[in-house]
């Protein structure tokens, strides 16, 4: 049991690092190709944070474990909006723009619709379902790339390190992508292993200890963000990675290879999927991005709000 243990921290530790090279390797040819800021946060910087999730999902459904592959990026949707942007809400709010939250909030929204209408019809994630979410991300990254285009990148860019070397950038981007299959494979082989030993069902492991492990590149750049005094950045962030989780990260798992959602786990005679995960999905992205948009701030009591909501989710994950 020690040994699974260990590497199942290993893993996410490869996890934290790899996507942490991939995002300096990414911004760092964005930037010397003179790419808008904004565009590099809005879609590598995004892209790069859910990596995790896509590898530990894709992995999990091509070994049969469609349960870590489902769980993981619902529970990381509900990890970043109620544990990630509810910490730097409660710590520090303040004022954010609500057009810059419009089309990733939509996208959101659009695609949970979408999501949640397969779960509770069918409950199959079949390779056409995977495919029309493969098409959402890529409308998403076409629709951010469109709205940034016009945006002027800063007057005094600053020039690459001398040391920072092309092939130095592409070198952190190929060993970053290496850890991340690294650590998701590790992460799922001991997750799974862990949770047998236990006894506890793989869903409710995906959706609290791997959601949570995978979610951590988005607190690194959540607390980042915050300490730089940037903390709508944070949240433009974890709305994005939440669309790529729902687009990217199932529409990978499902088009290699399809899953159905968890059915060992029930709630008050129903499958827990239905009846508690995609409520409180729904219910913490609506208190995350509804006071954004309508009033242009963000307060304590909201992200105290949220920090409970997800207490609350993860005990009754628990007990059921």
């Amino acid at each position: 049991m020690l040994i699974p243990v260990l590497l199942f921290i290993v893993g996410l530790l490869c996890l934290i690092k790899g996507g942490d090279w991939f995002v300096d390797g990414a911004t760092g040819i964005a930037r010397r190709f003179h790419v808008p800021e904004l565009l590099i946060g809005a879609t590598v910087v995004s892209i790069g944070t859910t990596l995790p999730e896509v590898m530990v999902s894709t992995t999990s459904a091509l070994t049969g474990h469609g349960e870590i592959a489902y769980g993981n990026a619902i529970g990381s949707i509900i990890c970043n909006a109620s544990l990630i942007a509810a910490l730097t809400i409660a710590v520090k709010p303040g004022k954010v723009d609500p057009k810059s939250l419009r089309t990733p909030v939509l996208f959101f929204f659009v695609a949970a619709a979408f999501y949640a209408g397969v779960a509770y019809t069918t409950g199959y994630f079949s390779r056409p379902v995977g495919l029309i979410l493969l098409a959402m991300f890529a409308a998403y990254i076409i629709c951010n790339v469109m709205a940034m285009k016009n945006a002027p990148a800063p007057e005094e860019e600053e020039e690459p390190e001398e040391n920072a070397s092309f092939a130095k950038e592409l070198g952190l981007l190929a060993v970053g992508a290496v850890l991340i299959a690294v650590g998701a494979n590790l992460l799922v082989d001991n997750g799974t292993l862990i949770a047998q030993a236990l006894g506890v069902p793989e869903s409710v492991i995906a959706l609290t200890f791997v959601a949570l492990g995978t979610s951590l590149p988005e607190l690194v750049t959540a607390i980042t963000s915050l300490a730089k005094g940037h903390g709508a950045l944070s949240l433009g962030n974890v709305i994005g990675a939440n669309v790529f989780n729902l687009v990217l990260v199932s529409g990978v798992s499902a088009t290699v290879a399809p899953f159905t959602i968890p059915q060992n786990s029930m709630l008050f005679g129903h499958n827990a999927s239905l009846v508690l995960e995609f409520p409180v999905m729904f219910a913490v992205m609506l208190l995350l991005t509804l006071p954004a948009l309508f009033k242009g701030r963000l307060s304590r009591p909201q992200g105290i709000a949220l920090l409970c909501i997800y207490a609350a989710f993860c005990v009754v994950q628990f007990t059921i």
